[in-house]
C-alpha cells in the first residue's frame, strides 16, 4: 500500500528532527535529512501497524473481515 505523509524537518544542533503532523507520536531523527526521513518513515509504519492491531481488538470472532482499497 502506498501512503504519502507530510514530514516537517527541523535542525537541533547537528541533528535533524522530523515529525509528521498527521500521525501524532511519529517522530524521527538523524545526522542527515535522509537519515531523519528514514527514521520517520519507520516510526510512521510502527504507529500505523499498532493502530491497525489496536482497532481490531474486541472485534467479534464471527465478524466478517474484508479489505477495501482506496486510491
Amino acid at each position: 500500500m502506498h501512503n504519502e505523509f507530510t514530514a516537517i524537518f527541523e535542525r537541533d544542533g547537528e541533528w535533524y528532527i522530523a515529525y509528521c503532523p498527521k500521525i501524532p507520536g511519529a517522530n524521527g531523527q538523524g545526522l542527515t535529512k535522509d537519515g531523519a526521513r528514514a527514521s520517520l518513515a519507520a516510526a510512521i509504519a510502527l504507529v500505523l501497524e499498532d493502530r491497525r492491531e489496536d482497532s481490531l481488538r474486541g472485534v467479534p470472532l464471527d465478524a466478517e473481515r474484508e479489505t477495501v482499497i482506496v486510491d
